[in-house]
């Protein structure tokens, strides 16, 4: 009956392109979400592969911290969404005295993890 959280912020990936791999992993197994990470195409899948491996350690301390037994195995992907962070705004010279402004996007990644467990007891308080 453990759940953690991990989140990383500002990070240098356009939302629109985190959103399409953090849509790979949710409701996965966190185990399994580790492997489609791992060899996904995407450069948005590093720093995810280290977020949700970064929950997953968040999950064991919190169990030890509280004396629960936790499989690594029960994790997984109960949510994970990505919001959008600052934009840098920079400028590119163009031709005749022009600028062109450039928008360089960052994120807010979240992703939870949940034992099976919680879920349960969710579904039965409501």
């Amino acid at each position: 009956m453990v759940e953690s959280i991990a989140r990383v912020r500002h990070i240098r990936v356009t939302p629109q392109k985190a959103r399409r791999v953090v849509a790979l992993i949710k409701g996965k197994q966190a185990a399994e979400a580790l492997a489609i990470l791992k060899f996904a195409q995407q450069s948005a899948s590093e720093p995810i592969y280290k977020l949700v491996h970064s929950a997953m350690a968040n999950a064991q301390v919190k169990a030890d911290r509280d004396g629960e037994y936790l499989d690594e195995q029960d994790l997984y992907v109960k949510n994970a969404f990505v919001d959008e962070g600052t934009t840098l705004k920079r400028f590119q010279p163009r031709a005749q005295g022009r600028a062109f402004q450039i928008k360089k996007r960052t994120s807010h990644i979240t992703v939870v993890l949940a034992t099976p467990e919680v879920a349960k007891n969710e579904k039965a308080s409501k």
